[in-house]
């Protein structure tokens, strides 16, 4: 009898650790959702990207061999926003656009882009004339990225080109 008492009793409290381990773990779970929507909103709000940008990512996911670059054809002579003593700066650059030779808009737009190069040196211009000499130095990437993004809002936002680099970048 007193073996029987004690079984029922330890199956009793089984049972019941078995409830408040489940009603624990529900309200653990609820509460690190929240948490991690939280976290991702003000993410969000301050615009820090988790993770590689788009671009990176994309440009990772890209095999070498479907990689197709197209350079303006002739270095660009941009003037620069005039810095905080008046002085006119300018900054010579050749730019070069990386697309990829297997997506669905490349056949539509890729093969015609040297015919729009001079719709290309105009959003080149116009993003570097915002920034001042030590502005454009040190922000090289978001230029970049400024770049890409008015140019593939001009291709109706297809993101076929996926990068923008530049080389042969002096300042003067």
């Amino acid at each position: 009898m007193k073996k029987n008492f004690i079984s029922i009793l330890i199956l009793g409290c089984t049972l019941i650790n078995i409830v408040l381990s489940a009603i624990t773990m529900f309200s653990v779970v609820s509460t690190n959702q929240k948490t991690a929507s939280i976290v991702t909103e003000v993410a969000q709000i301050l615009d820090i990207e988790l993770g590689g940008t788009e671009a990176e990512e994309k440009e990772n996911d890209i095999p070498i061999e479907n990689i197709v670059t197209y350079s303006i054809s002739e270095e660009m002579m941009v003037e620069l926003k005039p810095s905080a003593d008046g002085t006119r700066h300018f900054c010579s650059v050749t730019v070069f656009f990386s697309m990829d030779s297997k997506h669905k808009d490349y056949k539509k737009y890729g093969a015609t882009i040297g015919e729009n190069e001079l719709i290309l040196k105009s959003i080149i211009g116009e993003v570097f004339q915002q920034y001042t000499m030590d502005e454009a130095r040190a922000n090289q990437d978001e230029i970049s990225a400024e770049i890409l993004k008015k140019v593939q809002a001009k291709y109706g936002d297809s993101d076929f080109i996926f990068d923008v680099s530049f080389s042969d970048i002096m300042f003067q």
